[in-house]
């Protein structure tokens, strides 16, 4: 269960779903008990604060990590479709 914000240097505790952005993961998980391999699904949930900043991703070990948000692309489309804003 989701408790508090996925960004270690924030913590900020989970009251209301209303505010922030919550993500999901599967995980592909191959036990040796198991003779079938099945998927898991993993909820993590950002602070509004930390959503504008970060986002989470998963690698290619299947690890979730903190990632700064690329925002310069949609600034940059935004410029290109209105003029104005760039003033």
């Amino acid at each position: 269960m989701l408790s508090h914000c996925a960004n270690p240097n924030c913590k900020k505790p989970l009251h209301y779903l209303r505010e922030g952005k919550v993500f999901l993961f599967s995980r592909k998980n191959s036990s040796k008990q198991n003779s079938k391999p099945f998927q898991l699904l993993e909820h993590y949930w950002l602070c509004g604060e930390c959503a504008c900043e970060w986002t989470l991703t998963m690698d290619g070990d299947q690890d979730v990590q903190l990632s700064e948000r690329t925002r310069g692309r949609f600034r940059n489309a935004y410029r290109r479709q209105h003029p104005l804003a760039a003033h």
